[in-house]
């Protein structure tokens, strides 16, 4: 693939860019490496609706769709309820996002999947779209958000805002405007549309709730709407990726009177899509505590160490990790953002799974009382070497007075790392069979993993459609 070089007179800006890069993509066109990662990407993320479907923040916004009247023919994975394309998009989007289990980009630190894919979905149903649709749509979708976030990466983060949604809605319009079959202009309608619902604070951290796991939903359901909206003929501002007080300026520009900002990074370096250089994630926490985890549990099983023998673990990690370091346990949406008492688990249960962040498991005293052992601090050379890896540099102290070290570039599941398709295959059985059973389970992993040969997606909608 080759995009657009947006510096320089006459070339054009990111935002036409972007837009030409999705009119002109197809699915013939696509590899089957590129394939192939959609069609992994697209598995995890749907396993993650899936099993985010039962969690609490998906109860209240199912409940509160009912509550309002609410209804429709479009399926949301996991729930036995139809509502409308937005409402699916929004209902699933946060779903997929509500147990920290969905991919992510790593080098602009968005979540690709959980905006993209639940849009896409619901778009592809309205349309009556095939597997091959699907697969065309989401390689664009993850194209144009890993973009948009890494060329404001990390500045949009240390503004505040949660680059999952401000930029994932960008990737929702480009999914479902190929979808609906948009031209360049009307494409640059959808963008110019959705850069004002671009939203999301990150306040989360140290301030618990749940609203994180909305940020996918209104990401999907306002990138769909402005595609929608497009169709319809509705301009947006033109060139608002580079515009004056147009999306860059706004979430990561230095000067708002700098009328040329241009990201001259935005189609820069990766393989030939992003969605080939996206990570899958093993563990159901934030991303960025997995390298310093992986680092740690390859000395204790080095060492066959018991939690008992550790007096102290030191990570040395870049800044955006290190942010994590102050989050308490509170709840379980601060958990699985807090750096002591995810590897506080790791070292009680050399792992990390969603049980981890029960109730029960937040207040097991074996557990929290070892939170104090973990010490982070900020590595220069580790953040020098962020976005292009997530590097953590572990030393473990023992009682007995021995040191240990390891280090990690990135972490289990990235290109660097990756997880293959058989432990992929057994990250949905273990996450779906619950909601969907075990035979529902098989049954929608053999249709998306042969997505490719759907002529219609409603047999894949309705298995995902019927949990037990």
């Amino acid at each position: 693939m080759t995009l657009a070089v947006v510096a320089g007179d006459g070339a054009p800006g990111p935002t036409r860019s972007l837009a030409r890069f999705v009119r002109g993509l197809r699915y013939d066109d696509l590899g089957e490496p590129t394939r192939h990662a959609a069609r992994r990407h697209i598995l995890d993320t749907v396993g993650a609706c899936v099993a985010g479907a039962r969690a609490q923040v998906a109860d209240a916004v199912a409940a509160v769709y009912a509550d309002a009247g609410i209804g429709g023919d479009v399926p949301v994975p996991g729930r036995a309820e139809r509502v409308d394309p937005l409402s699916a998009a929004y209902l699933a989007g946060a779903s997929a996002h509500g147990l920290e289990l969905d991919d992510g980009y790593r080098n602009g630190s968005v979540h690709a999947g959980a905006v993209v894919v639940p849009a896409a979905l619901a778009a592809a149903h309205r349309r009556g779209a095939g597997g091959r649709d699907l697969l065309a749509a989401v390689v664009a979708g993850y194209e144009v958000a890993a973009r948009v976030s890494a060329a404001g990466h990390p500045r949009v983060r240390w503004r505040g805002f949660h680059t999952t949604s401000t930029s994932g809605v960008f990737g929702a319009a480009a999914a479902v405007g190929l979808l609906h079959g948009l031209d360049e202009a009307r494409l640059m309608n959808a963008f110019g549309l959705a850069a004002s619902s671009a939203a999301g604070l990150f306040a989360f951290v140290q301030g618990g709730g749940d609203v994180k796991r909305l940020h996918p939903g209104h990401a999907a359901r306002e990138g769909l709407l402005a595609a929608m909206l497009a169709a319809r003929g509705l301009a947006g501002p033109p060139d608002v990726l580079e515009a004056v007080d147009g999306y860059f300026h706004a979430f990561a520009g230095d000067d708002p009177r700098a009328a040329d900002y241009r990201a001259p990074d935005l189609f820069a370096g990766g393989p030939d899509y992003a969605i080939e250089d996206c990570y899958i994630k093993p563990y159901a926490c934030c991303r960025h505590i997995h390298p310093a985890l992986d680092a740690m549990l390859e000395i204790l099983d080095a060492r066959d160490l018991a939690p008992a023998d550790v007096a102290r673990v030191d990570v040395a990690t870049y800044k955006v990790a290190a942010a994590h370091a102050a989050a308490g346990w509170e709840n379980m949406g601060t958990a699985q953002l807090s750096f002591p008492f995810v590897m506080a688990v790791g070292l009680h249960r050399r792992n990390v799974d969603l049980d981890d962040f029960s109730a029960a498991r937040r207040s097991d005293p074996e557990i929290t009382a070892d939170c104090g052992k973990f010490h982070v601090t900020v590595d220069p050379q580790c953040d020098a070497d962020y976005p292009r890896l997530r590097p953590a540099k572990v030393r473990l102290t023992t009682v007995a007075g021995d040191s240990f070290a390891a280090a990690v570039d990135d972490a289990y599941g990235s290109p660097l790392r990756p997880m293959d398709d058989d432990a992929l295959a057994g990250k949905y059985r273990a996450i779906t069979a619950g909601v969907l059973g075990q035979e529902g389970s098989e049954a929608s992993l053999d249709m998306l993993w042969r997505l490719d040969r759907l002529e219609t997606l409603a047999p894949l909608a309705d298995v995902l459609a019927r949990p037990v």
